[in-house]
Parts: C-alpha cells; structure tokens; sequence
C-alpha cells in the first residue's frame, strides 16, 4: 500500500492539471499530526501540496479527520505534529488571505443579502475603504455567484444553495488567495450541488485555490484532485480523481470507501510517504492595510447589531411586549396606598420592591440571553480575521441597554402614576432609576455571558429558570439576609437581585416609612430585616457595577476560548521548528 501510494503522491501535487496561477498562492503540509482530546490520532503524518488555481476535493468515511485536515490547513487549528507552510501569505498577515466557509452559516439570516454583505466588508477591508469601494466590493463578489437579483432579499429567505453561495461571497470580499469550505454540498440537491461545484471549479481557474471537504461522490469527479483519507486518519490516496476507483481495484467510487477500511485494516501499522523536497520559504511579501481599529469596530458592530435586532419582528415584539406584560401584572396584583405613611403595609411595600428589582433583572436577562448564541458561527469566523471580542461585548450593550432604560423608566413612571409607588421628590426617583439601569445592565452583562456559554437558542432558553430561581430565592425579600442558613448567606452576597432589591428600599427610605407605620406587622418585619436598608444605595450601585463588568470580562473570555484567533504551532520535530514560522501564520 505505501509503496503504491507513495508514486501517486510524489509529484502529483506539482501538476499542470491545478491550472496553477504564478504568484498565487500555496499551502505546504509536511507530516502533519493531530491528537484526539480523548487519546489517539485524528490524523497521522499527512503531507501534501494545494497549489494555485487547483480544486482539491477532501474525501474520506465519517471521522477519518476531513474537518480536522481543513481547519488545520486553513490555519484554524494547529497540528500537534509536523508543520504547516503559507509561503506566499505575508508574515503576520491578516487571515482575510484565507477564505474558510464552515457548514453552518456565516451571515446574519435577519438582513438583506446585500446589506449583510457591506457589513462584512467594512469589518473586513481595510480601515480608510470608503462607501464607493465598498460597494463595488460587494456588486462584484453578488455578480460571480450569481446572487445579483437576490440582494435585497432577507437571508434568511433564500435557498440552501443560495445560502451556501452567500457565505462564499462574504469569505471573497477581500479576494482571499485560498478558499476553505466544509462540505459545501451537504443538504443541496444533486443538481445544485452540481452548480455550487462548477461555480468552485470556476473560481480555481482564476487563480484561487480550493480546497473543501465532500460526503458526496458525485463531486470528486469535478474536483481536479482527491486526497482521499483511511479511518484511522492517514492520507492513502492523493491524485486524480479518475485514477481513485483504480487505486483500490473497484469500478465505482462508492466502492472505494468499503475497500479503503479493509486496505487500512491490513496496514495499519505503515507510514503515509511525504513528497521530497525543501520546505518553502516564507512570504516576504508586505502585510495588508490594516483593518478596523477597537472603536471602529464597536460602531460598525453596534449599528449592525442595530439593525438585526429591528429587522427580527419577533425581537421588536419581545422587547416592546415585555415591559407592558409586566408592569400590567404589577398593576393587578398590587393594591394602591402601599406605601402612604398614615396606613402602609410593609409586607407589600417589601414586595412591590423586590417585584421591581426582579422585574429589571428579567428584562435585563431575556433580552441578553439570545444576542450571542443565534450568531456563534458567525463571531468564530470573523474571529479567524480581523474581529475583536471587546468591541463585539460592548456593541451588544451598547444596543440594549437604552432599551433596557427606557422599560425601567415606564416601569417607574406607571407604578408611581396609579399609587403603587409613594410621591417623593426628584432625587428620590433618580436614585431609583439609577439601581434599575443599573440592576438591568448586571443581568444583561449575566444574559451574554450565558448567551456565550451555550451553543444553540434552545440551551439559552433552558437556562432562563436556572439563573432566574436563585435570583428570586436568595435576595432577602422572601427570606431577609440576616435570617438566612450560612451557606444562603454567602449566597447571597453574588445575587444582583439582593444588591437591586436593598438599593431600592434604602433609596426609597422603607426604614423611615416601617419606623412610623402603625400597621402591627411593621416593627416585627423591620427586625426580621436587620439594617438590610440601612446602607446607603451607593453600595449597591458599586455591587451592581462591579457585577456589569465582571459578567461582561467573562462573556469576553468565553467567546475567546470558544472562537480564538489562529492558534500558534504546537509541538514540533525540531528540525521543523528550524524551517517553518508560526503554523498561524
């Protein structure tokens, strides 16, 4: 087997077949290894050239370590063994170079296909590009894919093939030298997979290079070349695709994968050959214009943010709706006069408080919960280029929270409007406004640190009851602080709703008001309390925002664990080390 395939691979990968394009660019792998988390190898000792203007088809069994082969030639994982090369992508370049198309979608279904496309392309080129270019950027990559007639059309209307075709086109904004797609065809019909194919072909002959992942048989025969990979993750076929059938002595390509798995069985324990020759040298070309600066960044990510949340009519309905629902609920469920000096009810007093602290903590929690988790394939592919995750954080914030703001000022204005809250000057009601912003962008900051954890909108959902129940159980409203079981307590001390909650009766006196009522609940309710009220509001606010900006570091370092930059090199035989810079590039 070695010997057979060792003469298939020596010299193939240098063919005039590619149509190879002088000046455009290779990737180089020599030997390259990749651990499974769990123990063992995804892929073992693979070398191999993808050289200008050829389509390289990436074919192989479920999980002989396609995926992993791509993501670790792109540059998007890094081998633990052997070296990858990009010899004509500049040292310390931006990844906008490589172009990588992931199964999942990488543009936002909610905008116009064009829309989305110019928000790709301001994130993307360089910073200085102006209006004109970069609309011409994206009236040239709509017309190569043939979706000029469908740029005004939603994303999220268009068909699976047309969706595939529209993440090309954000990837060939800035004419990546190389274009990396997982699968590509997955879930199109024969026919259109066909199409998709055809269109790839046509892109490699202009120079680019093409390197995807397939299941499907069918697209092999239109890729100029196969690298076809064992079960055990070894590259046992690397040529032309009409010579793979022969290779393993069957007629169809469909037989290939049974005679692949037998082959590996008998010869498990032989090496795969790697083409002779010198390692390239790396690029000395310049690096590109530099992208989008960090407050560039955050205005471009806020007005899109923007823009997507008002473009979802379900999110415009949940934003408007909630606060109404809310306070509507407030208003039948409390009487007025709780909190007048002459007959007040301490225990609904209490309450009305802590319904409004929790109140601004839903608020806060539903509309952060679903911001990150719904775009998670977009941020980890716009991460591989110019995206940064502080920016993106703080765009989410920056939208939301004057909406937030807005909900807790109607909150306000109504309970005090119908007599559910006392009369008091304006310094009072600032003060209370003050805690509910506040108490809003802590569990907003909680909402998108969740949103980042989970992968999809249905583990966002199930985790709405799980941050909500400790909030409700461990404030001090139902079971005051000073009463509670020791490990409560310490509780306690990490739940916004206690910091909002005690924030709100101090700024609203409720010690004074219990200290003069004549209600006989009052004095044995305020002793049960302690002097939950007696600190001045300022405490909770620095809880508050303490809280905000620990909730959003977190979302930070989640997101960047989850989506990182180009990873570095890895371990390496130290001969490799000598030839090769960072695997990254």
């Amino acid at each position: 087997m070695a010997e057979v395939a060792g003469s298939q691979m020596q010299g193939y990968d240098e063919t005039t077949r590619s149509g190879a394009v002088p000046g455009a660019a290779r990737i180089v792998a020599r030997r390259v290894g990749v651990d499974a988390r769990g123990g063992g190898e995804i892929l073992r000792g693979i070398s191999l050239t993808v050289m200008p203007g050829q389509l390289l088809a990436l074919a192989g069994s479920s999980g002989a370590g396609k995926t992993t082969l791509l993501e670790t030639l792109a540059g998007v994982r890094a081998p633990d063994r052997g070296a990858v090369w990009r010899p004509d992508v500049p040292a310390g370049g931006s990844q906008t170079e490589l172009g990588f198309v992931p199964q999942d979608d990488i543009i936002h279904r909610d905008l116009p296909l064009a829309r989305t496309l110019q928000y790709a392309a301001r994130l993307r080129l360089p910073s200085g590009t102006g209006t004109a270019e970069v609309a011409a950027a994206v009236e040239r990559v709509l017309g190569a894919l043939g979706l000029t007639e469908r740029a005004g059309l939603r994303v999220g209307l268009l068909s699976g093939g047309e969706r595939k075709r529209a993440s090309i086109a954000v990837e060939l904004l800035t004419r990546p030298a190389v274009l990396f797609l997982d699968e590509p065809t997955s879930g199109l019909d024969p026919a259109t997979g066909a199409e998709l194919i055809t269109l790839l072909r046509d892109l490699s002959r202009e120079g680019t290079a093409v390197v995807l992942t397939t299941h499907t048989p069918a697209d092999l025969s239109r890729c100029d070349s196969v690298g076809f990979l064992s079960p055990d993750g070894r590259l046992i076929y690397l040529g032309p695709p009409e010579g793979l059938s022969a290779r393993f002595g069957v007629e169809t390509v469909e037989e290939v994968y049974g005679a692949v798995t037998e082959e590996t069985a008998e010869h498990a324990d032989e090496d795969t050959p790697e083409p002779e020759g010198p390692a390239p040298a790396q690029s000395l070309r310049p690096t590109p214009s530099r992208p989008l600066g960090a407050v560039g960044q955050w205005a471009l990510l806020t007005r899109r943010s923007a823009d997507i949340m008002l473009r979802n009519r379900l999110s415009v309905a949940v934003l408007a709706g909630s606060p109404v629902m809310i306070v509507a609920m407030f208003v039948m469920l409390f009487r007025a006069g709780a909190f007048d000096p002459a007959d007040p009810s301490p225990g609904t007093a209490a309450m009305i408080l802590f319904w409004i602290a929790f109140g601004t903590f839903f608020f806060g929690l539903t509309y952060g919960l679903l911001q990150i988790c719904t775009e998670i394939a977009v941020v980890r592919r716009e991460r591989l280029t110019v995206l940064r995750l502080g920016p993106y954080v703080l765009a989410k914030a920056t939208v939301l929270l004057p909406v937030l703001a807005a909900a807790d000022a109607l909150l306000l204005v109504v309970l005090r409007a119908l007599n559910r809250l006392p009369a008091a000057d304006w310094s009072v009601y600032g003060s209370l406004f003050a805690t509910a912003v506040l108490a809003s962008a802590a569990a907003l900051a909680l909402g998108l640190l969740a949103s980042a954890a989970v992968s999809e909108p249905g583990q966002a959902t199930l985790m709405l009851p799980l941050l909500c129940f400790p909030q409700v159980l461990f404030s001090g409203a139902f079971v005051p602080v000073p009463q509670m079981a020791w490990p409560g307590w310490a509780l306690s001390w990490a739940m916004t709703n206690r910091w909002a909650f005690e924030s709100l009766g101090s700024g609203i006196g409720l010690n004074a008001l219990w200290a003069h009522g004549r209600s006989p609940l009052g004095p044995p309710l305020l002793a049960s309390y302690g002097d939950t009220f007696g600190g001045p509001t300022a405490r909770g606010w620095i809880w508050l925002g303490g809280f905000t900006v620990l909730f959003l570091a977190g979302a930070w370092a989640v997101l960047a664990r989850r989506c990182p930059r180009v990873r570095g090199a890895g371990p390496r035989e130290p001969r490799e080390t000598a030839l090769s810079s960072a695997v990254a590039g």
